[in-house]
């Protein structure tokens, strides 16, 4: 499942957020059991076999790390624990390393995975 380009993609990013990334990349390894980790849009990208899109991806971003949850089926039955969160249309982002929900992140990895497939947005 693992990508070298993800590695080389980790290994360029500031250190003081390699960890929580590196914790999120396992997170998907664990959780997303049998999805493809890709390189696409430049970030790491977890597709399901036989599909055509991401349903997960994580980038570090200029002032956040990002979790794209583009699953909006997922997304609407997590509304009530997303709401007091920094959210986009499909991205979660964390200012803080340090205060990444990993919790929160690993249920919406399990969620996607136990979810029969479906669009995402």
């Amino acid at each position: 499942m693992k990508d070298p380009r993800v590695d080389a993609y980790l290994a360029g990013v500031p250190e003081a957020r390699r960890a929580a990334l590196t914790r999120l990349r396992e997170l998907c390894a664990a959780e997303l059991t049998g999805f493809e980790e890709q390189i696409a849009y430049g970030m790491p990208v977890y597709v399901r076999p036989g599909a055509e899109e991401g349903e997960i991806a994580w980038a570090n971003q200029k002032q956040y790390l990002s979790f794209y949850l583009l699953r909006t089926d997922v997304r609407d039955a997590f509304a009530d624990r997303l709401a007091g969160h920094d959210m986009g249309k499909a991205c979660l982002r964390f200012r803080n390393p340090a205060k990444v929900d990993f919790d929160l992140v690993r249920d919406l990895l399990r969620a996607t995975a136990e979810a029969p497939p479906g669009p995402v947005c």
